[in-house]
C-alpha cells in the first residue's frame, strides 16, 4: 500500500527521522514545520493521513487538529498526533481534538506503520463516499455537510468482550457516562451469539480472554456479515503491540492499552462512533 503523508513537526531532525521511516516503507511523504503550513498543504496537496506534533511554537499540534477538523475539506483526513507527551490527559486531549491516534515518542515503528496502513485504508473508505456524495449533490440530492467532530457519540450500543468481570465493569460503568447501551459477554462464543441477535455501534475486544484467540475472534467479527462494519477497539497490554499491529492490518480499527484510562476509553469510542456514519455510508449508498 502506497499513500501521501504529511508530516508536520518544527524539529528538522525529527522530520528527517519519519520521512526516512515512511520512504522506507515507500509512502510519499511531504512536510511542514509549523501548524499554519500544515493547514495550508492539507488544503492544497490533499494526503493521505498527517502525523502532527504537538509541541510546536505558535499554534500547537491540539488547535492545528482542531482546525483541520473543522474544516469541511480537510475534516476527514486521519489524523495521528506524534508527540512526546505521554500523560493520559493529553491523549485524551489530542482525541478530543480530533486526532484519531497519539502515540507517544519514542515512536514504536511497528505500531506506527500498522496505524498509518489502518488509517490510510479508512481514509481510502470515507474518500469512496465523498465521491458518490459529490455525485449525488450533482443531481440535486443534498448530503450531510457536517463535520467529524459535529457528529453525535452519545448513546451508542456497545459491546464488550472481556472474561475478567472487574474490567467488564469498569468499562460498563465509564460507557454509561454517555447514556450508552452496554452488552458486556465473557466469551467470543457468547459474543457472536449476542452479535446475531443484536445491532452495535461498536465492540471492544481483550486480545487477552483465557483459553481464546483475541485476534482470531477480531477476524471473525470483521468477515462476519452483521458485525463487518462494526468498528472494533482492541484491549490489550504493552506486550501485545506486535499482535495488535496485526490486528490493524486484519481490520480492527483502534486500540488501548492496560490499564485503561477511563477518559480515554470514552474518547476513543466517541471517535469511531462519530467515524462510523461517514465509513459506513460507501458500503451503503450508491
Amino acid at each position: 500500500m502506497t499513500a501521501r503523508v504529511l508530516v508536520v513537526d518544527d524539529i528538522l531532525p525529527n522530520v528527517k527521522l519519519l520521512e526516512a521511516k515512511l520512504s522506507g516503507e515507500y509512502f510519499d511523504v511531504l512536510t511542514a514545520t509549523s501548524g499554519a503550513e500544515g493547514i495550508q498543504k492539507a488544503e492544497t496537496m490533499s494526503p493521505d493521513i498527517i502525523l502532527l506534533d504537538v509541541m510546536m511554537p505558535g499554534m500547537d499540534g491540539f488547535e492545528t487538529c482542531q482546525r483541520l477538523k473543522a474544516n469541511p475539506a480537510t475534516a476527514h483526513i486521519p489524523v495521528v498526533m506524534v508527540t512526546a507527551l505521554t500523560d493520559a490527559t493529553d491523549r485524551v486531549r489530542g482525541l478530543e481534538s480530533g486526532a484519531d491516534d497519539f502515540l507517544s515518542k519514542p515512536v514504536n515503528d511497528v505500531a506506527l506503520m500498522a496505524r498509518v496502513r489502518s488509517l490510510v485504508r479508512l481514509k481510502m473508505t470515507v474518500d469512496e463516499w465523498r465521491i458518490r456524495e459529490n455525485t449525488a449533490n450533482q443531481f440535486g440530492f443534498v448530503g450531510n455537510k457536517g463535520t467529524f467532530l459535529a457528529e453525535p457519540s452519545e448513546k451508542a450500543r456497545v459491546m464488550v468482550i472481556e472474561d475478567k468481570s472487574f474490567e467488564s465493569d469498569k468499562f460498563v460503568e465509564t460507557l454509561k457516562r454517555d447514556d450508552d447501551t452496554v452488552m458486556a459477554v465473557r466469551s467470543g462464543e457468547q459474543a457472536i451469539a449476542m452479535a446475531q441477535q443484536n445491532e452495535f455501534d461498536i465492540i471492544t475486544v481483550s486480545l487477552n480472554l483465557a483459553g481464546e484467540d483475541g485476534l482470531r475472534l477480531c477476524s471473525h467479527l470483521r468477515s462476519n456479515e452483521r458485525t463487518r462494519a462494526v468498528p472494533l477497539l482492541m484491549v490489550g497490554e504493552e506486550g501485545d503491540m506486535k499482535r495488535i499491529a496485526q490486528g490493524l492490518e486484519i481490520g480492527a480499527h483502534d486500540y488501548i492499552l492496560r490499564p485503561v484510562d477511563r477518559n480515554e476509553l470514552l474518547a476513543r469510542v466517541r471517535t469511531q462512533i462519530r467515524r462510523t456514519p461517514m465509513a459506513t455510508k460507501s458500503a451503503t449508498k450508491c
